[in-house]
C-alpha cells in the first residue's frame, strides 16, 4: 500500500524473492523536504530509448526462442549464413523482416516518444546497403545481409511517425576494405545519402557495433586495436564532411567491468581491450559510449565467456549493481582519453544473446527501471535498451506486439521522469533504492522512484499529497501487469488505457514487497523544477 504526495512524484519499487514471505514492516523512513532537494544534473529528453536491430530490418538469423514450438518460422528461410563468427548456429533461428509500418506498433512506440530509435547491432556490421533497384537476392561478397532502400526507408518513416530520432553504425567486414585491408567509405555515403533523399537523419553513429567483439562482429580475421585506431580515424574524417550534424559516438564497446567474473568473449574468438583502442582512435567523438549486459543468457550458457545469472538473484544488491561496475569501468577510460564528454549506453538488457526467460515478465521490470535510475543520477545521458520488440528481452511481444511490464514501467518512466535529477538523500540499501527527479510537466513537482528489494514492507515519511501509481504481479514471472490492481492491457489497434493515479495522503507511506510505484507530487515548490 502506498499513500500519496502532492507536488511530487515519486516511484517506488519495493521488490521480493520468488517465494517471498511478508515480513514486519521497517520503523518509516524519512526523506527531506521535497523543496530542498537539491540538483544533481540532468539528462536527455530522449534519456530512456530503444534498440531495433538492423537484423530486424533486412530479415536473417536471430536468437531461438527457448519456445521450441516457434520454430515453424524456419520454413522456407535461408540457410544459417549471418550467424556471427564463432557462435553456435543451433542458438538461431531465422525471422522475417519487421513491419516497421504496423500501427500498433507504431503507436505503442510513439508513447515512448521522444526518443531514440538505434538500428544497429552484430549483423549491421556485415550488412550491404543496396543503393538501387531491385536489390540482390543474396550479398556480395564480404557482406552477410542485404538492405534494400524499402526497408531503410520504412526505418526513416517509422522514426518521423514516433518522435524518434536514428542512432546506427556503419559496415565494416571485408566488402568495404580496400587491398591493403582498410576501410572504406564509399558504402557508408550511398548509406547516408539515401537517408536524407528520403527526409530521414541520422542523429548519431558509432563506427561499428562493440569492436571489442570485432572479429566475431564479422571484421577480417586479425583485426586489432591499431587496425581500428585507423579506419575508425577514416570514418571520423568522412563523417565530418559527409554529414556534420550527425554526432559521432564511440567506441561502443562491451564486455568490460570491474567485477572480478567480466564478460570476456563471445563465442571462441578473440577481444580487444578498450584501453587500447583509445589510445590508437584520437578520441574524436561527441560522446563516449558502451554496451553493458549483467549477464550472458541461459541459451548462451558454456558458450559466452561471461557470467550467469537466476530469477533468484534478480533482485539482490549484487545483480542490480552490476551496472555500476560497468559504468565505474567505462567512465574511468572516459575520464582519461575523454574528459568531459557525455556517456552514453546504447545497448542495454537483462542478459546478452537475447535476454533470459524472465526478461519477459515482471521480475525484470525492477532491474529496468533501478538501472534508469542508477545511470541517471551518476551523470549518463543516454539508456537504449535492446529491444522494443525482438526476442525474449523485448518491450514488446514480438508477434503479438502485446506490451510486456518493462513497456509499461517505460511508459510511466516517461510520462512522470523529468530531465533534472534531484538528490533524495538516501543512500542505496537494500529495501531503498530511492532516486529522485523533477516530476515532468509540472512546475515545481517532483519525482521519486524508491525500489524496495527486501523481503520487508517499506515505509516512508511524505510530507505532501500524491498521486500513486502502483505496478505489481503475483507471482513475479507473469507477462502481465497490473497498476493500482486492474491489469493493463491495450487493445488490437495498440491504443492505450487511462493511466491514472490513487490520490494518497501526506504521511507514512507503505510499500507493499513486490511492487512498484510512482508517486506524483505535483506541487513541492522546488525550485530546481520550476518550468519543467
Amino acid at each position: 500500500m502506498v499513500k500519496r504526495l502532492s507536488g511530487v512524484a515519486i516511484v517506488v519499487a519495493s521488490i521480493t524473492t520468488l517465494s517471498l514471505h511478508v515480513h514486519a514492516q521497517e520503523p518509516a523512513m524519512k526523506i527531506g523536504p521535497p523543496e530542498n532537494m537539491t540538483r544533481v544534473g540532468s539528462i536527455e529528453e530522449r534519456y530512456q530509448s530503444y534498440n531495433i536491430e538492423m537484423l530486424e530490418v533486412t530479415g536473417g538469423m536471430f536468437w531461438k526462442p527457448y519456445d521450441q514450438a516457434s520454430n515453424d518460422r524456419t520454413g522456407g528461410a535461408p540457410d544459417k549464413s549471418g550467424v556471427p563468427a564463432g557462435m553456435d548456429s543451433d542458438l538461431y533461428e531465422y525471422r522475417p523482416p519487421v513491419d516497421l509500418s504496423n500501427g500498433k506498433l507504431r503507436k505503442l512506440a510513439a508513447a515512448l516518444g521522444p526518443a531514440y530509435v538505434r538500428v544497429s547491432g552484430t549483423w549491421a556490421n556485415t550488412t550491404y546497403f543496396a543503393d538501387s533497384d531491385p536489390a540482390p537476392s543474396s550479398p556480395p561478397s564480404g557482406f552477410a545481409g542485404v538492405l534494400n532502400r524499402d526497408r531503410w526507408k520504412g526505418v526513416a518513416d517509422f522514426a518521423a511517425a514516433t518522435d524518434a530520432r536514428i542512432v546506427t553504425s556503419m559496415a565494416i567486414g571485408p566488402g568495404v576494405r580496400d587491398a591493403a585491408g582498410a576501410w572504406m567509405p564509399g558504402q557508408a555515403k550511398e548509406f547516408l545519402d539515401y537517408t536524407r533523399s528520403v527526409g530521414g537523419d541520422i542523429a548519431a553513429a558509432e563506427f561499428m557495433n562493440e569492436p571489442t567483439m570485432a572479429t566475431m562482429g564479422g571484421a577480417p580475421k586479425g583485426y586489432d586495436a591499431v587496425a581500428f585506431g585507423r579506419d575508425y580515424k577514416l570514418f571520423v574524417s568522412f563523417a565530418r564532411q559527409a554529414a556534420p550534424g550527425m554526432r559521432i559516438l564511440g567506441p561502443g564497446s562491451v564486455g568490460e567491468t570491474t567485477a572480478p567474473d567480466a564478460m570476456i568473449h563471445y563465442g571462441s574468438q578473440g577481444v580487444i581491450a578498450t584501453p587500447d583502442m583509445l589510445r590508437q582512435m584520437g578520441v574524436d567523438i561527441e560522446a563516449f559510449s558502451y554496451h553493458h549486459y549483467g549477464a550472458a543468457s541461459q541459451r548462451c550458457a558454456g558458450t559466452a565467456g561471461m557470467p550467469q545469472t537466476s530469477p533468484d538473484a534478480a533482485l539482490s544488491e549484487e545483480w542490480l549493481a552490476r551496472t555500476d561496475q560497468t559504468l565505474v569501468f567505462y567512465r574511468n577510460l572516459r575520464d582519461q582519453f575523454a574528459s568531459g564528454k557525455p556517456m552514453w549506453v546504447t545497448e542495454t538488457a537483462d542478459a546478452a544473446c537475447g535476454g533470459n526467460p524472465w526478461a519477459s515478465t515482471f521480475l525484470d521490470t525492477f532491474r529496468y527501471l533501478d538501472q534508469l535510475g542508477r545511470l541517471a543520477k551518476q551523470g549518463v545521458q543516454v539508456v537504449i535498451h535492446n529491444t522494443l520488440a525482438a526476442s525474449d528481452y523485448g518491450q514488446l511481444d514480438q508477434k503479438t506486439l502485446k506490451p510486456r511490464p518493462n513497456y509499461w514501467g517505460a511508459l510511466l518512466w516517461r510520462r512522470l521522469m523529468g530531465t533534472t535529477v534531484l538528490d533524495s538523500g538516501v543512500e542505496i540499501a537494500e529495501g531503498r533504492h530511492v532516486y529522485t527527479h523533477c516530476l515532468r510537466g509540472a512546475s515545481g513537482g517532483v519525482t521519486l522512484l524508491i525500489i524496495n528489494n527486501s523481503r520487508t514492507e517499506t515505509a516512508i515519511d511524505v510530507p505532501l499529497e500524491s498521486k500513486r501509481y502502483t505496478l505489481s504481479a503475483e507471482p513475479f514471472r507473469r507477462s502481465d501487469v497490473e497498476l493500482n490492481g486492474a491489469t493493463l492491457n491495450v487493445d488490437d489497434a495498440g491504443d492505450l488505457p487511462a493511466i491514472e493515479g490513487a490520490a494518497t495522503t501526506a504521511g507514512s507511506v507503505s510499500f507493499a514487497p513486490g511492487t512498484i510505484t510512482f508517486l506524483a507530487i505535483e506541487r513541492s515548490g522546488n525550485s530546481a523544477c520550476r518550468g519543467s
